[in-house]
C-alpha cells in the first residue's frame, strides 16, 4: 500500500509520521505490510472525516499510474492502438489485477453494456467496517478506475452506486465512458 503511504504524505504532510508507524516505509518496499497495520490505518484515517477520501482517492491515481508504468511498453501501446470499445475492456482486465494487488482476497467483475461498465467488487479492505458508515468508502477503486481510463484515453465518469461499508452486500461502481470524439 505504497500508494496510500504516498497519498498520507501529500495530503496529510503533518500526520505522516503517525501514518508512517504503520505503513512503514522498508516494510512497505519489500511487501510486507499486513492486514492489522492496514486495518488500522484505514480505520485512524476514517476519523480523520473528508481527508480519508481525499487520501484514498490519490492513493487510488497512483496505483493506477504505477500499474499502468509497470506493463510493458508492448502492451501499453497496444492497449492505446485498440479501438475504444475493445481498449475499454483491456483497462478493465487492468483494473481487476490493480484491485487483486492493493488486497489478495479482493476481486472485481466489470461488466461493460453499450459504453456503461458495473464494476463489482468482493472483498474490499477499505469498505471493511464493524459499523456502517454514512458515506461510501471505496474512492479508492473508483479513483484507480477513472485514472486507468484516462492514462488510456478513455473519458470516464466512475460513480459509487452501492459500498459494503454502508450495509450494501458488496462494493458496486457504475462507470461510465465518454463517446470519443470523431476525428476529422
Amino acid at each position: 500500500m505504497a500508494s496510500l503511504h504516498q497519498g498520507v504524505a501529500d495530503l496529510l504532510p503533518s500526520r505522516q509520521d503517525f501514518y508512517a508507524a504503520w505503513l512503514n516505509p522498508a516494510n512497505l518496499r519489500a511487501g510486507r505490510i499486513g492486514l492489522a497495520p492496514l486495518a488500522a490505518v484505514l480505520s485512524f484515517l476514517r476519523q480523520e472525516g473528508l481527508p480519508y477520501t481525499l487520501v484514498t482517492a490519490r492513493a487510488g491515481e497512483y496505483a493506477a499510474e504505477w500499474t499502468v508504468g509497470g506493463l510493458s511498453d508492448l502492451k501499453r501501446r497496444l492497449i492505446h492502438a485498440a479501438p475504444p470499445p475493445l481498449r475499454m475492456v483491456l483497462v478493465g482486465w487492468i483494473a481487476r489485477s490493480l484491485v487483486r494487488n492493493t488486497y489478495r482476497p479482493s476481486r472485481m467483475e466489470l461488466r461493460w453494456k453499450s459504453g456503461r461498465g458495473e464494476a463489482v467488487i468482493q472483498g474490499s479492505i477499505f469498505c471493511e467496517v464493524r459499523d456502517p458508515v454514512e458515506l461510501p468508502l471505496c474512492e479508492y477503486y473508483a479513483s484507480a478506475i477513472r485514472r486507468l481510463m484516462q492514462l488510456f484515453n478513455l473519458q470516464a465518469e466512475v460513480v459509487i452506486e452501492h459500498c459494503r461499508g454502508v450495509e450494501a452486500g458488496e462494493c458496486r461502481l457504475a462507470v461510465l465512458v465518454q463517446p470519443s470524439p470523431v476525428q476529422a
